[in-house]
C-alpha cells in the first residue's frame, strides 16, 4: 500500500484509523491529510491477519512499515504541536509496534519486532536521527553446546516524555524510565532509571534528577535559556528513584557502587584492606 487510507484484503490485513476518544474512523480526516500532505508511506503485507492502526489527528513525513509474517500489530497514537513523524518498521510473527502520543523524529527511527516481541513507547517521546529500537538481532546465534538461543527476542519499553539522541540503539529487554534522556551513540541494554541521563557503550547513569523540555536552543526564545524561568514545565519533573545501571560519577565509584551491590560485607572488608595494602606510596 502506498496510498494513505482504509485498507482490507482477503488475508484479513487492514489499515484502520481511529479518532481521538478511541473509536472507528471512516478515513483520515482532512486535516490530518493536509498534515501529511507529501509524506512517503508504504506498507507492505506478506502474511495474513496483520493490522496497522493509525489514531488521528496525525502528522507524518515518513512510515515504511514491512508485515513479514502472520498476526502483526502497528499502533500509532494521535500527533499534533509536534514534528511529523519517520519510521522504518520491521513486524514479524506475532509482533507487535505500539506509540503513544506525540511522539516525533528527526529522521526515521528504525523498530524491529519479531517472535511475538513487543516494542512500546510512550507519550510525548522526542527521537533525533538515525536511532534503532531492536528487539532482536534479526539472525538466530545457537550455543554449540546445548543447541539452545543465545539471543533471544525481548521486548523493548520507552517510558514517557523521553528524548533519545542522536544514532542511540536500544536494545533487546531495554525499559527506559520516564523524563528520561539518552546520549548521542549510546548503546543500552538493560533498565534505565525516570529522570536521568545515561551515555556510552554500554549506556551508563551520567546524570540523576534531571528535566528536559522539548523547546529548541536557537528556534524558540528566549535564545539564552539559563535556568527553567525560561520553559513551560511538563508534568515530567521528578527525582530519580531508580539505580538500575551503574552511575558514573567519578573514578572508582562505578565499581564501588557494583561492588556493594553483589558482594556481602564481609567480603567487601577485606577487599578495602587489601586495597589499602596494594596501593602505592604517594
Amino acid at each position: 500500500m502506498t496510498v494513505l487510507g482504509p485498507y482490507a484484503d482477503d488475508a484479513g490485513n487492514t489499515i484502520e484509523f481511529r479518532s481521538a476518544d478511541g473509536s472507528a474512523a471512516p478515513s483520515p480526516d482532512d486535516a490530518a491529510l493536509a498534515a501529511s500532505a507529501g509524506a512517503l508511506f508504504r506498507v507492505l503485507f506478506s502474511g495474513r491477519r496483520n493490522r496497522l492502526v493509525h489514531s488521528l489527528p496525525m502528522r507524518l513525513a515518513d512510515l515504511r512499515i514491512q508485515f513479514d509474517c502472520d498476526d502483526g500489530l502497528v499502533e500509532i497514537g494521535p500527533r499534533a504541536g509536534v514534528p511529523a513523524l519517520r519510521a522504518n518498521m520491521r513486524v514479524g510473527q506475532d509482533a507487535r509496534i505500539v506509540l503513544g502520543r506525540n511522539v516525533s523524529a528527526t529522521s526515521r527511527v528504525g523498530f524491529s519486532a519479531v517472535e511475538g516481541t513487543t516494542v512500546t513507547v510512550g507519550d510525548d517521546v522526542m527521537f533525533a536521527s538515525d536511532i534503532q529500537l531492536r528487539a532482536d538481532d534479526g539472525h538466530p546465534i545457537f550455543d554449540v553446546r546445548t543447541g539452545r538461543r543465545a539471543n533471544p527476542a525481548r521486548p523493548i519499553t520507552v517510558g514517557d516524555h523521553v528524548w533519545v539522541g542522536w544514532g542511540a540503539v536500544l536494545l533487546a529487554g531495554t525499559t527506559v524510565g520516564d523524563g528520561s534522556v539518552v546520549g548521542m551513540h549510546a548503546v543500552v541494554k538493560g533498565r534505565v532509571p525516570n529522570n536521568c541521563v545515561v551515555a556510552g557503550v554500554p549506556a551508563r547513569v551520567v546524570r540523576r534528577d534531571i528535566a528536559w523540555e522539548r523547546p529548541h536552543l536557537s528556534l524558540s526564545k528566549p535564545y539564552y535559556k539559563p535556568d527553567a524561568s525560561t520553559v513551560e514545565r511538563s508534568p515530567y519533573w521528578n527525582l530519580t528513584q531508580d539505580d538500575a545501571l551503574p552511575t558514573v560519577t567519578g573514578r572508582g565509584r562505578t565499581a564501588r557502587r557494583v561492588l556493594r551491590r553483589v558482594l556481602p560485607r564481609p567480603l567487601r572488608a577485606r577487599l578495602r584492606r587489601l586495597a589499602r595494602k596494594v596501593r602505592p606510596a604517594r
